[in-house]
């Protein structure tokens, strides 16, 4: 019988790449007949992992033991790596020393898996820079791609700064390959730049197509994601007959990668869901194929999907199932947090509770939760967009400056940042805009921008542009310094930010004009901007007055009268007794009782007659003083008549 390690050997040695499986099966041989053949566990450890059986091939390195566990880290980690364990495979990774180039490889792609693309973008940058000395052939595209993911991952997270300026924008040698076009168009995206991202994807597609180093069923597979990403940007665009146009081109069980399946189901489901049942509906995303091991969506994609089945729920009035869930993943959060994927359960669990109504009826439903969750940024901003539908925006103004004044008690630096998130302030602008606080408007900015300016973080880059701006409308020295200071951070960032070049000049031009020489020119000359301006005719017109706009009243407004239909004019009735020409009555208005003509009827109606004052006897009266200046009263004078009348009678 032949020795099994020398029919390893000779094996090898004419072995090719289709060749693993006899090679698996030669190294089990070598490993039956000797267990202690280092050289036969390795070589069926590569074997399996040549193979994808990534979990027989960790099952095969704990078989052979410590020593060759330790020989073969880089293999371990790229099993860990594939099955999806990847602080194991960072762990793995690390104990490579001296590191190799391979071993670097590895570690920027498994830091890039775990979604810490700011250590994977420098590896990627470093391993770029030596490739010339020490790379293979072929090497540089590959890292060219990788880069470009990883640029556009490092902007869909917001982490933007840490993208090169010049490499933020696609560049010529990215058009010429279909897969740096397409990580290119991404890039665009996570900027939203869609419409550049439109026309590269395009490019990409085209490319591929015209590929020829790829056979019919890998261009096919390669094309499937690039469908899928283009009809989701036209989605965006405005475009969905496109969009459906090119869903209806993808078929779902030829899609190789589930991860790819999943986005894509998810997206031909939400492009078509307005009259659909939301029971099938969710039928149909259910059935999507499962991930597992390395194929997992990032956590941005996983929590729109999350998102997208809350609203579902909501749809078939899972109310109380949606709000335990959600209330559940807002308590593990930290508090306070300007995250989108909390804030966004917030905004769910809200709708939960008031049962999708809107209005006055859904504000008494949330109040009592803000109550209870002070710190939960969606569900304030819920309740202030209800107040401002219902016309109401004074409670709303008065609930976000308590929060933002138990914001600015804490000293912790989370809560410095979700204090001047940019959302949160451009809520803030937007209520005191409302009521014409511009005062506050501007302190508001400028605390924004103090609080910016020593940080370097990309999403907050437009807030400090528009907190400059304002600041530059103070006659305050304090805030011209602090816009001075603002845009001068800016421009160092980005020597191509024309708007910040332009605000630091219009900060430190009448105090320090040295500083401002270096960026005069990247601005647009005086007199090319006041080219074609007739500087008589604006003499003569006079200088015109912007009305200032004066603030809403808190107030009620009056309930406006409607204003009165045209009635149709009655025609005159006149009496049946009229004669033509007479003159009216003109005691006709006048009650019976009250008319010259009226004659009582009776004797007590005779002596009121009497009494009357028209043609009546007027009584006379006189004032008696009471005794003691008890004060005086009037009583009816005597008249010489009754005096005789006494004396007859005497």
């Amino acid at each position: 019988m032949s020795d099994p390690a020398a029919a390893l050997t000779a094996l090898l040695r004419a072995a090719s790449i289709q060749d693993h499986d006899e090679v698996l099966k030669a190294a089990n041989a070598a490993i039956k007949a000797d267990k202690s053949n280092a050289h036969a566990h390795h070589t069926r450890l590569v074997a399996l992992l040549k193979l994808d059986r990534f979990d027989d091939a960790l099952r095969a390195l704990s078989e052979a033991g410590d020593r060759l566990e330790k020989e073969c880290a880089v293999e371990k980690a790229y099993a860990l790596y594939k099955v999806g364990r990847l602080p194991e495979a960072e762990a793995a990774i690390g104990t490579v020393q001296p590191a190799t180039r391979a071993s670097r490889h590895l570690a920027a792609q498994i830091a890039y898996r775990a979604e810490k693309f700011d250590q994977a973008a420098p590896a990627y940058r470093q391993l770029a820079a030596d490739v010339e000395s020490e790379g293979l052939p072929g090497e540089e595209n590959d890292l060219r791609i990788n880069g470009l993911a990883t640029n556009a991952q490092l902007q869909w997270k917001g982490q933007g700064d840490l993208v090169d300026e010049h490499l933020r924008q696609p560049a010529r040698e990215d058009l010429e390959a279909f897969e740096t076009a397409y990580n290119a168009a991404c890039g665009c995206v996570a900027r939203g730049d869609l419409a550049k991202a439109s026309v590269l994807l395009k490019r990409s597609r085209d490319l591929c197509e015209a590929s020829e180093d790829l056979s019919d069923a890998e261009k096919q597979a390669e094309l499937l994601p690039l469908l899928i990403q283009h009809a989701y940007v036209l989605t965006r665009l405005g475009k969905p007959a496109e969009a459906t146009s090119l869903h209806k081109s993808i078929t779902l069980p030829d899609v190789p990668e589930p991860s790819a399946k999943v986005v894509a189901q998810n997206n031909q489901t939400a492009l078509g869901s307005e009259d659909q049942n939301p029971y099938l509906t969710q039928r149909l995303i259910e059935s999507a194929s499962a991930l597992s091991g390395n194929d997992q969506l990032f956590e941005y994609q996983a929590a729109v999907l999350r998102r997208n089945r809350y609203a579902l729920g909501l749809q078939m009035q899972k109310f109380d199932g949606i709000e335990s869930s959600t209330s559940k993943q807002i308590l593990k959060a930290p508090t306070p947090t300007a995250s989108t994927e909390i804030a966004g359960l917030g905004v769910i669990n809200a709708a939960a509770r008031a049962q999708l109504q809107a209005g006055k009826i859904a504000i008494k439903e949330i109040l009592p939760i803000l109550e209870k969750r002070p710190a939960d940024i969606g569900l304030l901003l819920t309740i202030i967009q209800l107040y401002v539908q219902t016309k109401n925006p004074g409670p709303a103004l008065g609930l976000l400056e308590a929060f933002l004044k138990r914001l600015e008690q804490a000293t912790t630096p989370d809560h410095g940042d979700a204090r001047f998130s940019p959302g949160l302030v451009a809520v803030t602008v937007a209520l005191y805009r409302l009521f014409g606080r511009q005062n506050s408007i501007r302190t508001e900015l400028a605390k924004a921008a103090a609080h910016w300016r020593t940080r370097s973080k990309e999403s907050a880059t437009s807030l400090l542009r528009e907190a400059g701006v304002e600041l530059l409308k103070s006659s305050n020295p304090d805030d011209l310094a602090l816009a001075g200071d603002t845009f001068e951070g800016l421009a160092a960032k980005s020597k191509n930010d024309t708007i910040a070049a332009a605000g630091l000049v219009a900060s430190f031009a009448t105090t320090d004009y040295p500083k401002i020489e270096p960026y005069l020119s990247n601005l647009t000359p005086v007199e090319r901007l006041t080219a074609g301006v007739d500087v008589q005719a604006l003499v003569e017109a006079g200088v015109a007055s912007v009305a200032a706009v004066a603030p809403e009243s808190r107030k009620r407004p009056a309930d406006v009268e409607p204003q009165k239909a045209n009635k149709r004019r009655k025609k005159k009735r006149l009496p049946k007794d009229y004669v033509e020409g007479t003159e009216p009555d003109p005691e006709r208005w006048l009650p019976l009782r009250d008319r010259s003509t009226y004659r009582p009827k009776g004797k007590k109606g005779k002596k009121r007659a009497q009494e009357a004052t028209q043609g009546g006897v007027v009584k006379e009266e006189e004032t008696l003083e009471l005794v003691g200046g008890a004060g005086a009263v009037k009583v009816e004078k005597a008249t010489g008549g009754g005096k005789k009348k006494n004396k007859k009678k005497k």
